[in-house]
């Protein structure tokens, strides 16, 4: 089939794919959850905002199910050592996620204002803390996390919880939240009519100049505060998995040297700067099919920034470079790989193909005269 360099390569692609595929689906379900306090003001106008996003959001969350599936799969020693330094973090989105099924589903149990209202900002919370422990969890992986490994390749974690909550990791997390927020309203403004789309525009076009602003900084940081990581010579892109067989260096600016290797990476930025730009324009404009286009594809080009800077690093370690996990040292067999390529390429189309069908089916616009008419089969 493939050589083993080339399944590295075509996983680190796949994986990445995961990501977007998450980012981009349940990203603005995630946008939707933080604006639901804030841009429904009547009950009804909250059920059109949940309504929004009712039918299709279990089905984008398990993009973040295969997303850490196959990073366990296909990086073993990334998937462990992760959960080492981020496992308070991942136990804080966990428990936040958990608001959002049973927000969905108690909100409607009792006809109440402080009932419902508790369950809004349940949403909210479960929505916006996943948003903004994934920024953080970006940001710290750009400027290396503190572990290692020894001789026997067993890991030792040196940092805390608290600490990964740094101004750099911060703005990232920030950068998160108003990234998913703009991609929220944008598909606010595609899917509802009435006050709920006139609200969702500005909601767009500010959440995503923040996004904007916010990248830009952060870039600025990354070129001059940052350290970046590089290997020394040759990485061993063949053999038993061994992270410490490597030399790496750590010094700032380090992370654009991808950008110099490989111009044609300049595009991510660009894409992240242009879909900014386009849903600040067009969040004004009846049809909200391009404002919805554009936040994506800014979602798309920030998290392609970053995979391009840190390529082809996954996991920098700050305590010790040489422990540093990336695709050629940190992967499965190439058997597991290649067991793995074959059930993605049956099945993934598969996945796609539905999951079109059922936004085909559901299309059409949620409005306050269809909850109201069919209150008995929405939230």
């Amino acid at each position: 089939m493939f050589d083993y360099e080339t399944l590295k390569l075509i996983w680190w692609g796949l994986i990445g794919l995961l990501m977007i595929a998450f980012a981009l689906t349940d990203g603005f379900d995630l946008g939707v959850g933080i604006l639901l306090p804030f841009i429904g003001r009547t009950d009804v106008e909250r059920r059109v905002v949940i309504n929004a996003i009712g039918p299709t959001w279990e089905g984008n969350q398990t993009w973040l199910i295969t997303f850490g599936g196959a990073s366990f799969a296909a990086w073993p020693m990334v998937y462990a050592t992760s959960f080492s330094g981020f496992y308070v973090a991942l136990l804080l989105v966990l428990f936040a996620l958990f608001m959002r099924p049973v927000g969905f589903d108690y909100r409607g149990k009792i006809d109440h204002p402080r009932w419902r209202s508790a369950w809004d900002w349940a949403l909210f919370a479960g929505s916006a803390v996943p948003a903004l422990v994934f920024g953080v969890a970006f940001g710290n992986l750009l400027q290396g996390v503190p572990f290692a490994f020894d001789s026997d390749l067993r890991s030792t974690y040196t940092g805390s919880f608290f600490a990964l909550l740094n101004p750099f990791a911060l703005l990232c997390g920030v950068l998160s939240v108003a990234m998913l927020v703009a991609h929220g309203a944008a598909f606010l403004k595609l899917k509802t009519d009435g006050v709920i789309a006139r609200r969702a525009k500005p909601a767009a076009r500010y959440a995503s100049l923040l996004a904007l602003v916010l990248f830009v900084v952060a870039g600025f940081f990354v070129l001059t505060q940052v350290p970046g990581y590089e290997i020394v010579g040759e990485p061993a892109t063949q053999g038993v998995a061994n992270p410490l067989g490597k030399e790496v260096v750590a010094q700032t600016g380090l992370w654009i040297t991808n950008y110099g290797r490989y111009p044609i990476t300049m595009l991510a930025p660009l894409a992240a700067l242009i879909g900014g730009l386009l849903v600040c324009l067009t969040a004004g404009w009846r049809n909200g099919i391009v404002t919805f286009l554009a936040s994506g594809v800014q979602v798309i080009g920030v998290i392609l920034t970053a995979a391009c800077a840190m390529f082809p690093f996954i996991m920098p370690s700050s305590l010790d470079p040489r422990s540093s996990l990336t695709l050629w040292d940190a992967t499965s067999s190439q058997r597991t790989l290649e067991i793995m390529l074959f059930l993605t390429a049956v099945l993934v189309p598969v996945i796609f193909i539905y999951t079109g069908w059922v936004y085909r089916v559901l299309r059409g616009k949620i409005s306050a005269e269809s909850v109201e008419r069919d209150s008995h089969v929405m939230y």
